[in-house]
């Protein structure tokens, strides 16, 4: 049996501070929050750097700031999963040779920048990583693909490309298209990852939705990564609302019990597996997170096997 880490994706979730239920009042700073929060859990995923590359310097403050044994699991920034980029999301100096203007909020994509920049914003994100990697304390980096990002020959090869640009990380992938998982498709994609040493990101959300896939649990690398991002179909594809909006559920041990049978699984076929919830609205994250550890009888700051039996409640 592999080990079983579980956290939330963000420890400084707006409307988990706003809660007011889950840090106590005396961590009101950044280095509290995450010295609190590393106290509870020993894994969380860092959204910040989706929407801006992380500094070295404030990588270096998580390091420091954490126990030796806790692991962060590090989304990619938007540019390198296909989404629109504003302009201002990238580095000063990178906006001022790209000739943009200041206060232009124009989006940006990948495949329509010069070779050269790309390939520099790449280098500084895997420096700017180094301190966690060097630390022992780096999991997986995290890519998530959009809706649109489909299974043509084209992105097929951007997917297996993604090792040659973080050779040193591992990296773990999830689509939003059920396209890529279909039932003609799903054993191509995995043998794509597997192939790769990509890790498939297993997930549970809203069905029936352009962007959504199925509840597969499949490991296609040594590190396994489940991500609950909720069931609320009203707000699922919902714009304007953003993401502590779209991800507001809380759920039940019933429903996290679906869950258990397929997380042993998981965890016999990995050397290490991330559950991560992403369900960040309010406290819903942290209080499902150690429901999960409950019902796993896993200890959710100690590194020791969860229990092996299973049995379904009648």
């Amino acid at each position: 049996m592999g080990e079983i880490l579980i956290g939330t994706c963000s420890w400084a979730d707006p409307t988990l501070l706003m809660a007011g239920t889950f840090y106590p009042s005396w961590a009101k700073g950044a280095r509290a929050r995450l010295e609190f929060y590393s106290s509870e859990f020993r894994l969380v995923e860092v959204d910040s750097s989706y929407y801006a590359l992380p500094s070295q310097d404030a990588v270096g403050d998580w390091a420091r700031w954490t126990p030796g044994d806790f692991v962060f699991d590090v989304k990619a920034f938007r540019l390198f999963t296909c989404h629109p980029t504003p302009a201002p999301a990238l580095p000063r100096d990178i906006r001022e040779g790209l000739g943009v203007a200041p206060g232009d909020k124009k989006s940006l994509y990948v495949g329509g920048l010069p070779q050269g920049v790309v390939q520099e914003l790449w280098h500084r994100f895997e420096d700017a990583l180094l301190p966690l990697d060097s630390a022992g304390k780096l999991g997986v980096v995290a890519f998530q693909f959009p809706s649109w990002f489909l299974p043509d020959k084209a992105n097929r090869g951007y997917v297996s490309q993604l090792r040659e640009r973080l050779p040193q990380y591992r990296l773990a992938v999830e689509f939003r298209s059920g396209a890529w998982l279909d039932e003609e498709r799903r054993e191509e994609t995995f043998a794509l990852l597997s192939g790769s040493g990509l890790s498939f990101v297993c997930v549970d959300g809203p069905q029936g939705f352009r962007s959504s896939v199925p509840p597969l649990a499949e490991a296609t690398s040594e590190v396994g990564v489940v991500r609950f991002h909720g069931r609320n179909r009203e707000t699922w594809e919902r714009r304007g609302i953003g993401a502590a909006g779209r991800f507001n559920y809380r759920y039940s041990e019933v429903e996290l019990a679906e869950w258990v049978p397929r997380i042993i699984g998981l965890s016999a076929r990995t050397r290490q597996l991330h559950v991560l919830f992403n369900n960040c609205h309010e406290d819903k994250a942290v209080v499902n997170a150690r429901q999960m550890g409950r019902i796993l009888s896993l200890p959710l700051r100690v590194g020791s096997q969860p229990r092996l039996e299973w049995v379904e409640e009648t």
